[in-house]
């Protein structure tokens, strides 16, 4: 009853609980999609702009099919709790553009494209992974699994893509604010994604009513996975390497 698989399966035959779970994506997705869009347009290059462009354009969508999995089951959207906003509890802590500065009409510099790319990178690495482990936990489920792995393939677009613009600003002289970049977002997120995890995790609980054992156990499995990124996981997340799929957004 641990497994990720057994999990997730909970999750899906329960309607609350998969509201729940729909709806934290959805958000997520489409709070995405909006920071790209005002990023889109107060990015200057001709060249970058029309690629945050489509990297808004999927998080839209991706919030869609959510949405649209949930109406599927006559379920609506429903408010998250606050502690689950995985988006807003990483601007709360200067991580990214602030909601404050996308609102303004003044063009970005590099430095705020790098902020920009930099988050990127790390949370679309966390989203790479966790679509590849929701692919695999519903593939005896053919709706879900369809939806999942059209979402995963555009998060594997959106981190090929952050990879390779970055190394290009790296060439261009930024190396160094790049790597404190990642560094300092790297160690904001895997505490946020601890966190977050935990939020959703007794939430689902409590729905599922999941003996006291069962949610110890998972709450320990998070300060696990927490204790190995902080010492050695985070390094996936700020290394950068040139992807085997070139100009993934052009």
């Amino acid at each position: 009853m641990l497994s990720t698989r057994a999990l997730f399966h909970q999750i899906y035959a329960h309607d609350e609980a998969y509201q729940l779970f729909c709806s934290v994506a959805a958000g997520g997705e489409d709070q995405g999609g909006w920071e790209n869009e005002r990023i889109t347009e107060l990015t200057t290059d001709p060249v970058l702009a029309p690629k945050i462009a489509r990297h808004g354009a999927d998080e839209r969508k991706h919030g869609r099919i959510f949405t649209q999995l949930l109406n599927k089951r006559g379920l609506s959207k429903v408010s998250i709790p606050l502690d689950t906003d995985y988006c807003m509890l990483l601007e709360r802590q200067g991580i990214g553009l602030s909601h404050h500065r996308l609102k303004s009409a003044t063009p970005l510099d590099d430095r705020e494209i790098i902020t920009y790319l930099a988050h990127s990178r790390v949370t679309e690495q966390r989203a790479s992974e966790q679509m590849r482990q929701l692919v695999k936990a519903y593939s005896s489920n053919p709706e879900l699994e369809k939806a999942l792995r059209m979402i995963s393939a555009d998060e594997d677009n959106h981190l090929a893509y952050c990879h390779e613009e970055l190394l290009r600003l790296a060439a261009a002289g930024h190396e160094p604010y790049i790597r404190h970049t990642l560094e300092s977002i790297a160690r904001a997120e895997i505490r946020t994604h601890r966190d977050v995890g935990l939020a959703v995790m007794g939430a689902m609980g409590r729905i599922l009513r999941w003996p006291r054992y069962q949610r110890l156990l998972l709450a320990a499995g998070l300060h696990v996975l927490y204790l190995y990124e902080r010492t050695v996981g985070w390094r996936r997340m700020v290394t950068l390497a040139m992807p085997a799929k070139r100009n993934a957004l052009g």
